[in-house]
């Protein structure tokens, strides 16, 4: 939705009205102007539903994020050709020169290893030292990562053997401060909008309309997202500077954004909205409850303390809301786990399709640079589809979440086979048809296959606009499901899928080679499809628990508002 519509509402604080409501017809004739308020079930069903102003704080968190990733895409754009090509060999760039097996490998374990790093940092976030601060941590931890992953890029530290260890040491540094980030970020994005309650407003047009605060939340994490794929271009500089000049003055730059995202976030940080943790890991409780539940037929409802009490006369530590809670959030995580082929087909992006440019007639443009269209296709497409599910919502035709992630998952599956029509193509053209840039016609590499690498583009279109369904709605869904005292810990499980898809990236690597690129892109495509079709199956009917869900979770917060929740809060550590 544009400004100039979200600012268009006339949003306020409730008055003081009567328990019972009497929902508001407005007619043509005569539309009713009234003061917002708290609408009521009627009410809700009865009129569109509009997006809230997104608050400033959210405007200042979105800059921070869009700073990080332009940093992360700029860093990880140029690896698989600094770590897969020779330094100053064939026309294609490159540093450590281990192949493009191994670069694929490492690349993957690299993902894995950031997947992997967020569940301890959600832990400390829930429990600690809160969000905020941890997050804080993590981009402190990714500085020193880029610093050094720069330092060890030099000329000087390569032609003495510097590369392969600095860069090790630099992976495992960004891989912490990434996952922290990974596991913190969204948190605390969503925590920015505290408006939870659906609010009746009068537009400027006299016509009543609903703020909805989950489509609300649900435009910020678009916003955000727009933000990221828009900081994503800096791609563009990054491999033109490798390209031009070296790789560690692409990394500079890159250093430099993730600079940016720090000090956002250290001036303006009085204006952001910061829930202080709890003090108290729910882990344990949740595995107990979870425990109880299997004893008890598998089935979480026998596992509320108002069950346990009546039916065993047994006395558990957690309430019956807490059960709810957790029947929410499991539903979340059955939901994000099914996300695996997605998360192998996304990272195809910044490995195998880097070296299936570098096997084309690239026009003097650097392989690596190619994927950054993937980030114009989403800015381009990342309006038209908010745009999409505002018509749909004023309509009030029904597109939940997942139905959004299996039109992801469908689209993702085009994306694959599309890219195992380009690989065969390329085998299909000279002059090494098969093993590109390795026969004696490519002299020395520096010849590919005569088909031009703009034929390769429409993969990252297609991508953009799965990855625009998929990733915004798995995010929100994992925020908006998640118990109140353990978000960050949703959040990670879902980085945790990420990190199982890595690990079978790295099995993929086996045959991430000539001549087999168009059988495992296939493959790919056909798993991604069946998933698709499973998924939507098997949790189709979530779609029809939605309404009832979000409301559940308002009711909950308010129950928590005054202890845990304010405008702006200092974190403080229990």
């Amino acid at each position: 939705m544009s400004p100039s519509h979200q600012s268009s509402l006339e949003v306020g604080d409730s008055p003081d009205t009567t328990d019972k409501k009497i929902p508001i017809v407005e007619t043509e004739q005569s539309p009713q102007l009234i003061a917002p308020r708290d609408a009521t079930d009627e009410e809700i069903a009865l009129h569109p539903h509009i997006t809230d102003q997104v608050p400033l704080s959210a405007w200042i968190v979105i800059l921070a994020g869009a700073a990080e990733r332009a940093c992360y895409f700029g860093i990880i754009a140029p690896w698989q050709n600094y770590l897969q090509n020779p330094r100053q060999q064939g026309s294609v760039p490159g540093a450590l020169g281990l192949g493009q097996s191994t670069a694929t490998n490492i690349s993957n374990a690299f993902f894995l290893f950031s997947f992997l790093t967020p569940m301890g940092f959600a832990v400390v976030s829930d429990v600690w030292l809160g969000r905020y601060k941890t997050l804080m941590v993590g981009l402190l931890v990714y500085l020193l990562g880029c610093l050094l992953l720069t330092l060890t890029s030099l000329p000087i530290a390569l032609k003495h053997g510097s590369g392969v260890i600095g860069f090790v040491w630099a992976m495992i540094l960004i891989g912490l401060g990434a996952g922290c980030v990974k596991a913190t970020f969204f948190p605390f994005l969503g925590d920015q909008y505290i408006q939870k309650k659906a609010k009746l407003v009068t537009q400027k047009n006299g016509k009543l309309a609903i703020v909805d605060a989950t489509r609300t939340v649900q435009l910020i994490y678009n916003i955000y997202y727009w933000f990221t794929n828009f900081a994503s271009l800096v791609i563009i500089a990054v491999t033109y500077l490798e390209k031009e000049c070296d790789f560690w003055v692409a990394y500079l730059l890159c250093t430099s954004c993730l600079c940016v995202a720090i000090l956002v976030l250290v001036l303006f940080s009085s204006k952001l909205v910061k829930i202080s943790p709890t003090g108290k890991n729910n882990l344990p409780m949740a595995t107990k409850a979870i425990l109880c539940a299997a004893k008890n037929g598998f089935k979480l409802e026998n596992a509320k303390a108002s069950h346990q009490t009546s039916q065993k006369s047994k006395q558990v530590p957690w309430s019956d809301s807490f059960i709810e809670e957790m029947k929410r959030g499991l539903m979340a995580c059955r939901v994000i786990l099914c996300l695996l082929i997605f998360y192998l087909c996304i990272n195809q992006i910044f490995n195998n399709l880097v070296s299936q440019a570098g096997q084309m007639d690239l026009h003097n443009v650097p392989n690596d640079m190619i994927q950054v269209f993937s980030g114009v296709a989403c800015v381009i497409f990342g309006p038209v589809i908010q745009g999409l599910y505002s018509l749909l919502a004023q309509r009030k035709i029904s597109f939940g979440p997942i139905a959004r992630i299996t039109a992801a998952f469908m689209v993702c599956a085009g994306a694959m086979a599309y890219a195992a029509g380009v690989q065969k193509l390329i085998y299909q053209t000279g002059p090494c048809y098969e093993y590109p840039l390795a026969c004696e016609a490519s002299y020395g590499g520096t010849i590919p296959n005569q088909i031009s690498v703009w034929v390769q583009l429409p993969v990252y279109f297609i991508l953009a606009v799965a990855e625009i369904f998929g990733f915004v709605t798995a995010s929100e869904y994992a925020y908006s499901k998640a118990p109140k005292d353990m978000k960050a810990m949703v959040q990670a499980i879902m980085q945790l899928t990420a990190c199982v898809a890595s690990a079978l990236g790295m099995a993929l690597s086996l045959v991430s080679k000539d001549p087999k690129l168009v059988v495992m892109y296939g493959c790919l495509a056909v798993a991604m499809a069946i998933s698709g079709v499973l998924f939507f199956w098997k949790f189709r009917r979530y779609d029809e628990k939605e309404d009832e869900m979000n409301k559940a979770n308002i009711q909950e917060d308010d129950e928590n508002t005054d202890k845990c929740r304010t405008p702006v809060q200092n974190e403080e550590t229990p």
